[in-house]
């Protein structure tokens, strides 16, 4: 091969490769450009749709993580590179960090379907995954939870969403579970009668719902009545208390005796 002819191959070839590699800039460019674009609008839509803001951020990053990869393969596919090969090894890493990850796709699967389900948000009282408290945050792999007793827990979504999920700020009021045990020589109906007066005077007691004071078992110390008021969850733990404090105040201001079991002892002669 002469000179001329070497300078005319050269020239062809740098050429078309400066041409192609003019070209991958541009799609890139524009490919990168078109990407924006549709995640624009499916974020958009998905707003004017209300869609929670933590599910519209991670679609969005999932639909244009999927879209890079195409416009990579097209791109090299068009400087001849076989992307079969690089397709399968993609596809096989994906079975592999499945495989390694399952529990936190698990997870993520799971945070998916709570954003989209919603069986709770932030600031609701709960009871998930063996955990009650106060939503904090609902993230896509984990829910924050704040106890009561002030502790931030972090719940993973695959626990909180095949488990029971318990919602108490869902409905308008929840009701408290109290009982009085009594004396066998207290007269039930009687009680019943005080009870009903005294919870009535405590603050945040619901008046749609009336409380429920009923005979709720007969023992060896004597009836026991169900104290049930009714509140809102965010009055819940004040109205706990006081009914305690109302028990209490309404045994003293009767004057019944402390509850003591009641046994008989039979002799029998031989």
């Amino acid at each position: 091969m002469d000179m001329q002819s070497f300078q005319a191959f050269i020239s062809t070839t740098v050429t078309e490769l400066a041409i192609k590699v003019l070209a991958a800039i541009a799609f890139w460019i524009i490919g990168r450009w078109m990407i924006g674009r549709v995640i624009a609008l499916i974020q958009g839509a998905m707003n004017r749709n209300h869609v929670d803001p933590t599910l519209t951020k991670y679609l969005g990053s999932i639909v244009a993580i999927a879209l890079n990869i195409a416009l990579v393969l097209g791109i090299l596919g068009y400087f001849g590179i076989q992307t079969t090969s690089f397709a399968a090894m993609l596809a096989g890493a994906g079975v592999a960090i499945g495989a390694a990850w399952s529990g936190l796709l698990g997870n993520f699967a799971a945070g998916a379907f709570m954003l989209v389900l919603r069986p709770m948000k932030v600031g609701d009282f709960v009871s998930v995954g063996g955990i009650t408290g106060t939503v904090h945050e609902l993230g896509l792999f984990g829910t924050t939870i704040v106890t009561p007793d002030n502790v931030m827990t972090i719940v993973g979504n695959g626990k909180v969403f095949s488990d029971t999920i318990q919602n108490f700020s869902v409905l308008p009021v929840r009701r408290v579970e109290r009982v009085a045990q009594l004396a066998g020589s207290v007269d039930p109906l009687e009680a019943i009668e005080r009870f009903k007066a005294a919870v009535a005077k405590i603050a945040n007691v619901s008046t749609e719902h009336p409380p429920e004071i009923n005979l709720l078992d007969m023992n060896l110390n004597g009836p026991v009545i169900a104290v049930r008021p009714y509140t809102n969850n965010a009055h819940y733990w004040q109205v706990y208390f006081d009914t305690n404090e109302a028990i209490v105040r309404t045994c003293k201001e009767a004057g019944w005796p402390a509850p003591t079991p009641t046994q008989i002892t039979r002799v029998v002669q031989g």
